[in-house]
């Protein structure tokens, strides 16, 4: 069955190469191979793979999210921010916002609540960083 396996998202981008500087320059990605039709990087125990594509930029949903420990999101966040990314907010039940940072109860795990931002890479792709702590 396919949930045997690891699955990877696929990002559509318009310029690979203005991608590159983007997940490269400044999420700090590093290229686990090259090739004519896109690269992959590593991520934790996954890939992403990023290909040109006419369709670019056509997903306003989330393409990637990016789980991280508790400790590590702040900084995370700091990063993103020093490197001139600005999060997206939105109107959603139960979430509270300060400074672009999302804030929720887990409905499904009492006394855990969870923090998110969302930001677009160049085509608009939406990506997530997030995390869960018990509150």
């Amino acid at each position: 069955m396919l949930r045997d396996y690891d699955a990877f998202p696929t990002l559509p981008v318009s310029d690979l190469e203005r991608a590159r500087a983007f997940y490269e320059g400044v999420l700090g990605f590093q290229p686990l191979e090259d090739f004519p039709g896109g690269v992959r990087y590593a991520s934790g125990a996954c890939q992403i793979l990023v290909y040109p594509s006419a369709f670019a930029g056509t997903n306003r949903g989330t393409a990637v999210g990016f789980e991280v420990p508790a400790e590590a999101f702040d900084g995370e966040v700091a990063a993103l921010r020093a490197a001139g990314i600005t999060f997206q907010t939105f109107e959603m039940d139960q979430i509270t916002w300060d400074d672009g940072v999302a804030t929720w109860d887990d409905e499904n795990a009492p006394g855990v609540q969870a923090r998110s931002v969302w930001f677009e890479d160049p085509d608009g792709n939406i990506l997530n960083l997030g995390t869960r702590y018990a509150s």
